[in-house]
Order: structure tokens, then sequence, then C-alpha cells
């Protein structure tokens, strides 16, 4: 039997405690105020009354993120691409979520390592430091060698992470169920949906099958570009749990220091890495979705070294369609397109205001038109334009809203290692090539041969549904199921006024009648039925009245 939500929610009521406490800690308590249950509302109070007035709410969100551990960590970076739900300033913020784990027993490392390889460690390499070369909240990074000479990381998922993440997961979704039913601050943020993408995302965080097939593929997109390095995968020591890559050697991209004494061209490396990321997204659609300084090393020989390809994001054919289609509009100034694109891509409250929606994307254009693609920051047009979309109520699909991000962190990764690249100069390259393949021969012959599909299926179905519709015409069995909205208060007042009438002529006849029993030769039920009949009216012509005039159409 499914649990409902506060069944859930009290299953885990020493968690929820500890995640109680630490929202009253940090102030942000009073996004629950909504709730009426009084069992869960007791325990949004601060655990000991510390004041943190001097931060913002932003930074407040993250350290109560960071204080709640690894789950809480995972969804908050998710979030950090959402900056259509959560707004550029929080979605910055979260950006800078990092985990400060100690590292597991080397004892308990190991064993995980020979319960999934099963075999022991030595047999298994030929040597394996004792201390990681990183402890992340999900899984720790140990160098080794392997018995053919490679020098290789082995990266180990920690002990009882994917239990926790469970309870976790359990506690985030009944609380998104709950914000979204009580929440007026919250919802339209949409908890739900965010909690089940964040599901996704971070049980396959956990299974380092993904991340061996993103090796994998990765490699094979980029296997003939000797100026890109992408770590080899060694099968035979990987399992969900564990995964071994070639180590590779060369200078992170976060020793900036390091990165400037090598005496390499950071402008032509930051270029190389920017056009791969290019690459990934307009001619494979599957790209590396965390471009940050830390994923990306410099090689001898300028080569751009990728590491951690846990997180990636695809984009399907229609979609990658209607972001170039997008793309073209920005690149014209085309506002009414632009405007038309985002209405398209996103999903659109009833109460949009289209026109003020054109309005803010011309004034937004604006500030392009007459400047060079070298001088144009395409981080901070896109964060413009998802505040605009933002302001508008319009929520982005999640490829989308994630290859956005992605896009605007690779503009500052690249600024950061030289300030002479510009995304928007290297992205124009792609604009030819982008209307080729809009328009090359076998694109056309795809969507001839989907629309013959479509049409050969609707042909192939039609007879049958037409002779089954006039079948049933024939035989008087046709029932058409019409929905009318806003009709019941039409009726009830109708209704209303036919008992009233009805009222009001029956105790006439009684009056007229001197129907027993009589006061004063007053028939009493015609009396009686005078006065409920005059209420009666009395309610009708009122609740006419507050709906508007009786002649009016709405």
């Amino acid at each position: 039997m499914k649990l409902d939500t506060l069944t859930r929610l009290e299953r885990h009521a020493k968690r929820l405690g500890e995640i109680a406490a630490v929202l009253g800690k940090y102030g942000l308590a009073d996004l629950f105020g909504g709730f009426d249950y009084p069992w869960l509302k007791e325990r949004f109070v601060s655990s000991d009354g510390q004041k943190l007035s001097g931060l913002g709410t932003e930074a407040k969100v993250r350290l109560a993120l960071t204080e709640l551990g690894t789950t809480f960590i995972k969804l908050g970076q998710m979030l950090s691409t959402r900056g259509d739900l959560v707004g550029p300033a929080l979605a910055a913020e979260l950006a800078g979520l990092q985990a400060n784990v100690p590292p597991e027993p080397l004892e308990t490392t190991r064993a995980t390592i020979e319960s999934e390889l099963g075999n022991p460690v030595n047999g298994l390499f030929a040597s394996f430091d004792d201390k990681p070369i990183a402890s992340a909240s999900i899984a720790q990074v140990y160098g080794a060698r392997t018995h053919d000479g490679s020098s290789v990381v082995v990266k180990v998922l920690r002990t009882g992470i994917v239990e926790k993440a469970a309870t976790d997961l359990e506690i985030v979704q009944g609380l998104a169920e709950l914000l979204e039913k009580h929440s007026p601050m919250l919802r339209p943020y949409q908890p739900v949906g965010i909690v089940r993408q964040f599901r996704r995302t971070l049980l396959r965080e956990m299974d380092f099958t993904y991340e061996r097939r993103n090796l994998e593929k990765f490699a094979e997109n980029f296997a003939g570009d000797e100026t890109i390095h992408i770590p080899c995968v060694h099968p035979g020591l990987c399992t969900r749990r564990v995964i071994t890559m070639e180590r590779l050697t060369g200078i992170p991209g976060t020793d900036a220091q390091a990165l400037r004494d090598s005496g390499e061209d950071l402008t032509e490396f930051a270029r190389r890495g920017a056009n791969m990321y290019l690459e990934m997204v307009f001619r494979d659609a599957f790209y590396h979705a965390d471009p940050h300084p830390g994923n990306l090393m410099l090689m001898p020989g300028c080569v751009v070294g990728v590491l951690d390809c846990g997180q990636v994001g695809r984009i399907d054919e229609e979609l990658r369609e209607d972001v170039e289609a997008l793309l073209f509009a920005i690149v014209e100034h085309d506002s009414a397109q632009v405007a038309d694109m985002v209405l398209r891509l996103g999903a659109v409250p009833p109460d949009c205001q289209r026109d003020r929606l054109r309005i803010d994307l011309d004034d937004f254009l604006s500030d392009y038109i007459g400047h060079s693609l070298h001088d144009i920051d395409v981080g901070t047009a896109l964060s413009t334009l998802i505040e605009i979309i933002r302001r508008h109520h319009i929520v982005l699909p999640p490829p989308l809203a994630l290859l956005l991000k992605t896009i605007i962190v690779l503009e500052g990764t690249s600024r950061l290692f030289s300030p002479d690249v510009s995304i928007a100069e290297l992205m124009g390259r792609y604009y030819p090539s982008m209307i080729r393949r809009r328009f090359s021969p076998g694109r056309v012959l795809g969507k001839t041969r989907r629309m013959y599909r479509d049409w050969d299926r609707l042909i192939g179905i039609m007879p049958r549904h037409l002779s089954e519709l006039l079948s049933r015409m024939r035989d008087g069995t046709l029932t058409v199921h019409l929905d009318h909205r806003h009709l019941d208060p039409v009726i009830n007042r109708l209704v209303l006024g036919v008992l009233t009438a009805a009222l009001f002529l029956g105790s006439s006849e009684l009056w007229s009648r001197q129907a027993p029993p009589l006061i004063f030769g007053v028939s009493v039920f015609g009396a009686l039925g005078y006065l409920l009949s005059v209420y009666l009216g009395w309610r009708l012509l009122r609740a006419i009245r507050r709906s508007g005039n009786i002649s009016s159409k709405d």
C-alpha cells in the first residue's frame, strides 16, 4: 500500500526534526507557515535561537542546505541550474555549494572495492594509495596503479550513502507535496516537479555505470581530436559503486598561479575548451553539464583534459532545432520571434501578458544592437533573458534550463582562463553550420520520413474509426461528453429562481383560498411561504448584483 504524504514524513520523524531545526536556525521555517499540521509546525522552530540577521536569504539557504548534508547539497546544486524558477541571485549562490566531508576509513573503502570487484585490493592493483585524492559527499577518489603499469584513479561510493539518500528523498518528496499544497510563496516553483527531476538525477549520479557510459561516449565523439583528452575507462575494474579510469597528468583549472606559470597559451586553451563544449551541444546533442574550472585540466601541449563526467545533458533533435531557432532570432534581433520561441519552449501561465513580454525582450535585444560578437557577454545576456522569463512566470523545460546554465558557467570559466575568449564569437562560427544542417537534404528527408509515418498511421486508423462512428450513429449508441466550465453558479441561480417563483405562486394560492390553519383570517402556510420566497428572492438578487449587471455576458 502506498503511504500518504504525512505517513511518509512520520516514518522519518527524527530526521525531519533535524531538518526542521536547521531551517529554524537559519530563519527559513516561515516558508512552511501555511502548514495546518500541528505536529509538523512544532518542529519548525529554532533549535538554539541563533540569529543570522546579517545574512541574506540566498546565503541562508546555501548554509542550511550545506548543514543538511549530501542529498540537500545535491538538491541545491540542481536548483542552481534553474534560474528560471529560483531567480538568478539564488541560483548563483547555490552554484557555490560544496561539501566538506572527511574521508572514510581506508579499511571501509577497501572493503567496498573488494565486495564489488570480488578480489582483494592487492590482487586488483599493483599499488593503492592510502590517502584519497579527493573526498566528496557521494564518493572518494584514490590514486592507484594497475598491474600493467597504468596510473589510474579509483572512485568509490561512500558506504551507506544510497540508504541515507533514500530516506532524505522520501522526506523531500513529502515536503514538496505539502509545499505545493500549502505554501503560496513556493507553489510557483513547482516543488513536486523539481523533486521528481532531482530524484532521477541523484540516483543516476550514485550509479557509476552511467558515468562510465558517459566517458566512453565522450571518448568516442572526440576520438579524432588530439586537442581533447577524455580519461580511458578500465571496464574490468568498474561496477555500480566503483569506477576506475585513467589518471590525467596536468594542471587543474582551479590553480590559477600554476596555469600562468606553465608557459602555455591560455587563450588557446580556453578557446579549445569552449569549442569542445559547443561541439558537444551543437554537434553531438550530448554534453558535459558542469564546465567549472575544477573539471578541466591543462595537459602538456595545451591539451584540454576533462574530469568528472557524472553530470551530463542531452537535448533531442526537436529541442535542438528550437534552441537554434531561438539563437537565430537573437542574432537577428527579432524580438517578436524570440518571444514566440520562449512561449513555445516554456510552460506559459494563462495570465501571461504576451505584449509586455515582447516589449521586455525588445528592450533586452536593444542593448546588444551594434555590438560586435566579441564584446557580447553571453553569460550576462542569458542571465538577463532567464530573469525576464521568470518575471513572466514562464517555466522552461529542464533540458533547456540545464543547457542555458551550462553556457552561462562556460562563459565565466572561459573568461577566467583568458579574458580574450568570447563565447558569442565562437558560437557565431556555428551559425552557418546550423543553417546548413537545418536545410540539409538529410534533415529534410528525415522530417519527410517522420511526416510520412505520421500520415500513414493516421490514414490507416481513420477508416476503422469512421466506420465505428457511423455504426454508433446508426445504432443510436453515440454519446458526446461535454465539459461545461463555470456553469454551476448559473444553473444554481436558475434553479433557485424557479423554486422561488413556484413557492411564491403556491403561497399566493394558499393565501387566496384561506387554507387552514388561519390566524386573523390569514393562512399560516401561505404567509410563511411568502416570507420564504421574499428571502430567497432577495438572496438571488444580491448574488446577481455581486456578480455584475444582469445583462452582463460574464
